[in-house]
């Protein structure tokens, strides 16, 4: 599986539209930082496990939300071929800047 999303990713530096990537450590042990009733509070864990965490991340400059899909489909593809009962999602979000904020 790591030799195919390498492959990837070395795929999509050659095309030129790679921005930023990684992966991210293991939640149980990453510091929260959090407001709750009107509190802010420094967790440092470690913490049970979550079934929802966000395990890397892909930056990308495209043309289009299509384009972006793809490559997320792809990757995707990537965990469903070589990870068996591999279950997981990928969000494809927009980084907005100041041209989307507004006035």
């Amino acid at each position: 599986m790591f030799e195919a999303i390498g492959a990837f990713g070395m795929e999509m530096m050659s095309k030129g539209v790679v921005v930023d990537q990684g992966g991210l450590a293991p939640v149980q042990h990453s510091p929260h930082v959090r407001v709750t009733g009107g509190q802010l509070t420094v967790l440092d864990g470690p913490f049970a496990e979550a079934k929802e965490v966000i395990g890397g991340y892909a930056m990308y400059d495209v043309r289009s939300q299509d384009e972006a899909v793809e490559y997320s489909r792809r990757f995707m593809q990537i965990h469903l071929d070589t990870w068996p009962g591999f279950e997981g999602t990928s969000v494809v979000r927009q980084v907005f800047g100041p041209d989307d904020m507004g006035a």
